[in-house]
């Protein structure tokens, strides 16, 4: 894949961490992970924002709301912080990696101590130890990125593609607040697009239907979104929304570019049967653009 264009180096970060993602987004939906929250006297949902937090320490309510964006506050305010009277973060970070592991063994089986899963960990950390020079303005990102390497090749790959995410998704935070979006808005207009049933991310974050016809009404208002009865974006709506994903793939971009095409090209090859495995296993709407070599 030459790199001819913007365009070209930003699809090539955008599409690599797509093939990576399923790999790492297993944890949040595994029941080995669940489990082990569950041994620390909580359950999966405050485990979920207390593993994904615990890296930040004994983290406020408020500043887990601030870096996790879109979820409503109330929801974080029920999980934190008491999880942190259950057990202490770095239990939480240590049960998170415990439960991926075993998770991924399960699905995996031997694959776990390939060539290919060694291969691919090389590489991946790479990409990831080039992000970890670039911490400023990422907060999530900074903190997972100080946590200890694991050491167990199928652990470097999970561990290097949670950095990437962070890296990502902090980057991407900053493009919503760039476009005057808030985090309720920020999931209105991404169920605009089509790519997720609304009543999905409306429920996984808690906002009620009030909260969430308001900020329909006043993104309407603004002109995000058209007057039809169905939600979609209005024309001004998609490109203000194109514009958010391209500066959320620039900002991400510089691990990927450092890599090279070819370098990123030979970790999707060797990462896309082990996303998809996963994938098909606990992420099922995944599976279509895995394997059609979309992700």
């Amino acid at each position: 894949m030459a790199l001819d264009t913007d365009r070209d180096r930003l699809a090539l970060a955008r599409e690599t961490w797509r093939t990576l993602e399923p790999y790492h987004g297993a944890v949040y939906f595994s029941p080995e992970a669940a489990a082990q929250y569950a041994e620390l006297g909580v359950d999966a949902k405050t485990g979920y924002f207390a593993s994904r937090s615990a890296a930040l320490g004994a983290a406020t309510a408020d500043l887990v709301i601030a870096t996790f964006y879109n979820f409503h506050p109330e929801l974080v305010r029920r999980a934190i912080p008491a999880a942190w009277e259950a057990a202490a973060p770095e239990r939480f970070t240590a049960a998170r990696l415990t439960g991926i592991d075993a998770t991924l063994r399960r699905i995996l089986g031997t694959e776990v101590d390939s060539p290919q899963m060694a291969r691919a960990a090389e590489l991946a950390r790479a990409l990831a130890d080039t992000a970890v020079g670039h911490p400023q303005g990422r907060p999530l990102f900074a903190a997972h990125a100080a946590l200890p390497w694991p050491s167990a090749p199928h652990l470097v790959l999970w561990h290097a593609q949670t950095l990437l995410r962070e890296f990502r998704g902090d980057g991407h935070v900053g493009a919503l607040l760039t476009a005057g979006l808030s985090g309720l808005e920020s999931l209105v207009t991404h169920a605009a697009a089509g790519d997720v049933d609304a009543g999905v991310l409306r429920g996984s974050r808690a906002w009620t239907p009030q909260e969430w016809d308001e900020a329909v009404h006043g993104l309407r208002a603004r002109g995000w979104l058209d007057g039809g009865p169905d939600l979609a974006l209005s024309e001004d709506g998609v490109r203000r929304r194109a514009e958010i994903e391209e500066t959320t793939d620039r900002l991400a971009a510089l691990p990927y570019l450092t890599l090279g095409p070819a370098g990123c090209a030979e970790l999707r090859s060797l990462v896309r049967p082990f996303s998809l495995a996963v994938a098909k296993e606990l992420l099922p709407w995944a599976v279509g653009r895995l394997s059609a070599g979309k992700a």
